[in-house]
């Protein structure tokens, strides 16, 4: 699928799914069961849930919201964005057991995942973490993440993407401007 999990929040990695933005949009969930298998490789629920056409545009609509809310935070949100988080919070989150073997067993529907989503934001752009929410540093990126670094010096959504990429080049540039004339 391509998910790429270093935002520090569920919230946030869901508004992720929709790569460089800015650009030519690489789009992640693109067919219903892309959703679900999020959802399992987020660590929502241990089992995709049925995801239909409505189901996934519900997902879009939700991880449109919060890229919205956290990109451009201020006091004052728009009224249907914050109504749509709380209409998707109000579900019931996955079901979480314990099995005889003392491991935890996540299951739900996707109304279930995406409460849990809706209520990790919520918590999020309620509470103190919305001050440290940056967006990539590589131009292309558009991907929101918690700077939860010491100092906060994170420029980069992570390195095996963007980091190690604006690395390189920055390397490759400086050879080229240092590098010994052959004439």
């Amino acid at each position: 699928m391509g998910s790429v999990f270093v935002s520090g929040r569920s919230s946030l990695d869901l508004a992720g799914t929709l790569k460089w933005r800015r650009g030519e949009p690489e789009e992640l969930l693109a067919e219903p069961a892309d959703l679900g298998r999020w959802a399992v490789e987020a660590a929502l629920v241990d089992e995709p849930p049925e995801v239909v056409d409505s189901g996934l545009r519900q997902g879009k609509e939700l991880r449109e919201t919060i890229y919205r809310l956290a990109s451009g935070w201020s006091a004052t949100a728009d009224r249907q964005d914050v109504e749509l988080l709380s209409t998707a919070a109000a579900a019931a989150p996955p079901r979480v057991d314990l099995d005889q073997r003392y491991r935890v067993r996540r299951s739900g529907p996707l109304e279930a995942v995406l409460s849990a989503v809706a209520r990790d934001a919520i918590e999020l752009l309620g509470g103190s973490d919305i001050e440290r929410v940056r967006e990539c540093a590589r131009p292309e990126c558009t991907r929101l993440f918690v700077d939860s670094s010491r100092g906060k010096p994170r420029r980069w959504c992570g390195m095996a993407e963007c980091g190690n990429r604006i690395n390189a080049a920055n390397y490759r540039r400086r050879q080229r401007t240092t590098a010994p004339s052959t004439r």
